[in-house]
């Protein structure tokens, strides 16, 4: 990669020793150790929790060491600093790329203000198994949502200029193809064909590098046997050599030292020499430090130049050479109340309705009550929140604050088994003109090391849904959440059911606009809802089968294992089925509606043949929409693509564009989406390639209500 001068002048000046400092970054010291580690020559630091203590150690690392190279400052920024935006799950369901990184930028100017320069996000590991904790951080189960949110986080957290006052270094994480371990247990075996990493996995990290992520994590778990902290053909290979990735490669927390359980390495100067000789730039934990002479002449030196070369240059393009210091009295403590209406607006939008029999929004409220665990919970800011977010307040606070009078009867506890206040919140009801049940999963259950193997409600929620359901007193569920549940004990009991995940310090306020009908719930489910955690791994963009299950319908054959029909006819013994359970999920991918209704009008092609000259323009595809309700409302156009034919079995539909758009009552707004080279084509041994054939575009609201146009590629 190109030098710059500065950048060249330290290398020739550094001496072994301070070239390996530069290449560690040390788990959360006291302050005073961090000074000391920082004299010695570590190069990174985790954010000592305040500006004037970041601003101590810069001074330290330029006035107190021999070249006086300021330290990057690296904190989990995941969704939210001081102002806690919805979980990264959440903001997907949205579907607004321009939210996502207006989330991001505010996250990056709280933080850049304390000091922080640089952040271990955003995840971008598509996955299709709930049971694994981390599906709050990332984006869901499908390339093209999870390559577009990245992006637009990317393009948050960075901004126009790294050394600008309001950004930081974004960081892609974790590669790859860390979101699918066997079991859905976390750092476990990931085995994966070429086909599926390719056209899958790496795709949305493609996007983030092309996008300019200034740096990249390797992930825990192995690829075909080899550990990420140890894969050359990938981390070399694929990001740095076939991408021209010129940014920094960190470890993961330890990721270095695991290669000695994984049985990989002899001891840590092996795995130390097999990490920076795989591609790693930066190691996270030290262990280059706990190596005698002789275990650091194992490592390349050429390699250690490299590495040293794209820290430095990271340092460069944050400035920090030139302005180390942040204004303490200018930091970022408290959240604006601009940044709590953004966090607010977000966290309405990422709301999903998975059903509504017309009971919300709630037309007069009447005697409400409040039950489920959530009804006076703060616990809304979800995994990876720091202690030092915003918190949250009660559901029953909020309405309570609107000068609406509520009864609150939990009825049952997050987790525990005690069933004794199930009566009492049942009374309650049969004296209340509504009832909303709040239920869900406490953020301690997802996130990292939180894998699931019953995604059921925890403790006894579902027998107090049961029970509120047979008091028949209108009722309404909220759902809290970071992942998705298995639902199918309790959803036909049950008429309207609202997913509001996890949603940041504004929570509370925003799932009272959607319940009251202030805001429009009109987000989309970002991962399929299993039937049965005998599904997973579930995602609607699996491949045909040589012998799908028919559906008894209408629809073609593998339309049910995507989320489109009913019962699958269990008489056909040889087909892909279970004996005892419904084809397809709970709820699909895509799915979810707001408060408005629409109207959509036959989608258009601007052409019905592409030559492969027009490959890289592209056609235009069209659709009228229409508002036909009495309020305004949010429509989210999806298109997915089917290849009828192809060289290897295609997905029986993957998303490939969609739009998010506000309409009054009334209007009409055409959405119109460019289907060329990128949305057509696919990797192969040969590359990426588009082939020749027909292909048909779905186009609508949800996988369950599209209409479909041709396209011939000739």
């Amino acid at each position: 990669m190109d030098q710059s001068p500065r950048v060249q002048r330290l290398l020739a000046e550094m001496t072994p020793a301070e070239k390996l400092g530069q290449l560690q970054i040390v788990f959360r010291p006291k302050l005073a150790d961090a000074a000391q580690l920082v004299r010695d020559g570590v190069g990174s630091i985790f954010w000592p929790r305040s500006a004037s203590a970041v601003n101590e150690l810069q001074r330290v690392a330029v006035e107190e060491t021999r070249l006086g190279i300021p330290v990057l400052v690296g904190l989990d920024v995941i969704h939210g600093q001081r102002t806690i935006a919805p979980v990264p799950l959440a903001q997907a369901a949205s579907f607004d790329p321009a939210l996502v990184e207006e989330l991001a930028a505010l996250a990056a100017a709280e933080a850049r203000s304390g000091g922080v320069t640089w952040t271990f996000s955003p995840m971008v590991d598509v996955s299709r198994d709930p049971r694994w904790g981390r599906v709050v951080e990332g984006f869901g189960e499908d390339v093209h949502l999870t390559a577009v949110m990245g992006r637009a986080m990317v393009r948050g957290y960075q901004g126009l200029d790294l050394a600008s006052p309001g950004s930081i270094a974004a960081t892609a994480k974790h590669f790859v193809a860390y979101g699918q371990p066997e079991g859905g247990r976390d750092y476990n075996t990931v085995d994966v064909s070429e086909h599926r990493l390719r056209n899958v996995y790496l795709e949305p990290f493609r996007a983030v590098v092309d996008e300019g992520a200034a740096s990249v994590m390797a992930a825990f778990n192995t690829v075909a046997g080899v550990p990420m902290h140890a894969n050359r053909r990938l981390l070399t290979g694929v990001l740095k050599d076939e991408w021209g990735f010129d940014g920094v490669v960190v470890g993961d927390a330890d990721g270095v030292r695991n290669l000695l359980p994984h049985g990989v390495a002899e001891d840590l100067a092996d795995a130390v020499a097999q990490a920076f000789d795989a591609g790693l730039d930066l190691e996270m934990g030290g262990a280059p430090a706990e190596l005698d002479p002789a275990g650091l002449e194992r490592i390349d030196p050429t390699r250690i130049d490299g590495a040293v070369t794209r820290v430095l240059a990271l340092k460069e393009a944050l400035g920090l050479f030139d302005s180390p210091y942040v204004a303490a009295d200018a930091e970022l403590t408290e959240p604006a109340e601009a940044a709590r209406d953004l966090v607010r607006r977000a966290a309405a939008r990422s709301s999903v309705l998975l059903k509504n029999d017309g009971m919300l929004p709630l037309a007069a409220t009447g005697r409400v009550l409040l039950t489920g665990p959530y009804a006076e919970s703060t616990d809304h800011l979800g995994a990876w929140t720091q202690s030092f977010g915003a918190p949250a307040e009660s559901i029953a606070g909020e309405f309570r604050a609107r000068g609406i009078d509520v009864r609150v009867a939990p009825g049952v506890g997050f987790l525990d088994d005690d069933t004794s206040g199930i009566a009492a919140a049942v009374e309650a009801a049969r004296a209340s003109d509504v009832v909303i049940v709040l239920a869900g999963e406490s953020s301690a259950i997802s996130g990292e090391a939180a894998s699931r193997s019953d995604l059921r409600l925890p403790g006894r929620q579902e027998e107090l849904i049961r029970a509120i359901a047979g008091s028949g007193i209108p009722f309404v569920v909220v759902l809290e959440t970071g992942r998705p549940l298995v639902v199918a004990d309790w959803i036909e009991l049950t008429p309207t059911v609202l997913v509001a995940w996890h949603g940041g310090t504004e929570a509370a306020a925003a799932i009272v606009d959607v319940l009251l009908g202030d805001a429009d719930p009109a987000g989309r489910l970002p991962m399929s809802w299993p039937r049965s955690v005998g599904q997973i791994p579930i995602h609607y963009a699996h491949e045909n089968t040589g012998r799908p299950a028919a559906t008894g319908g209408s629809l073609s054959t593998e339309s049910a294992d995507i989320g489109l029909h009913g019962p699958a006819n269990v008489q056909e013994k040889y087909t892909s089925k279970y004996l005892d359970l419904d084809l397809g999920p709970q709820f699909a991918f895509g799915h979810g509606s707001g408060y408005a209704s629409f109207a959509h009008g036959k989608p258009t092609l601007s052409a019905d043949e592409l030559s492969p000259a027009d490959l890289d323009a592209g056609v235009s595809l069209s659709v009228d929409v229409t508002n036909t309700s009495a309020r305004r409302g949010d429509e989210v156009v999806q298109v997915y693509l089917e290849d009828v034919v192809a060289s290897v079995a295609p997905p029986v539909r993957r998303l490939v564009a969609f739009e998010r758009r506000s309409l009054e009552p009334g209007d009409t707004a055409v959405f119109s989406f460019t289907i060329g080279r990128d949305e057509l084509g696919f990797w192969t041994d040969a590359g990426f390639v588009v082939e020749p054939g027909l292909f048909r575009l779905h186009v609508g609201p949800t996988l369950a209500a599209t209409q479909a146009v041709e396209l011939r590629v000739v």
